[in-house]
């Protein structure tokens, strides 16, 4: 799967919802290989009480969600929560 490529400011700050319209919270920051360029995920803020029945990740006190269950960008970052698991 390719996305069309967003600038980072374009990301940062947006809803993160599921398929299914779940909200999850905000992009707050976006962690890549710095040698390629890859993505590898997205750090969340203001997680939403719905993210606690999901087994996400964490890096201290932010939660991670996998570059691969973006499903899409543009209003939202759409993922597809049966990935995370």
């Amino acid at each position: 799967m390719t996305l069309d490529k967003k600038p980072l400011k374009e990301i940062i700050g947006k809803m993160v919802v599921t398929k299914e319209g779940k909200r999850l919270g905000a992009v707050k920051d976006i962690t890549f290989e710095t040698r390629t360029g890859e993505l590898i995920q997205f750090l969340l803020k203001d997680p939403t009480t719905y993210v606690r029945n999901l087994n996400l990740e964490s890096s201290g006190k932010d939660l991670l969600i996998p570059y691969n269950t973006i499903i899409a960008i543009g209003d939202f970052v759409v993922i597809s929560e049966e990935d995370l698991i």
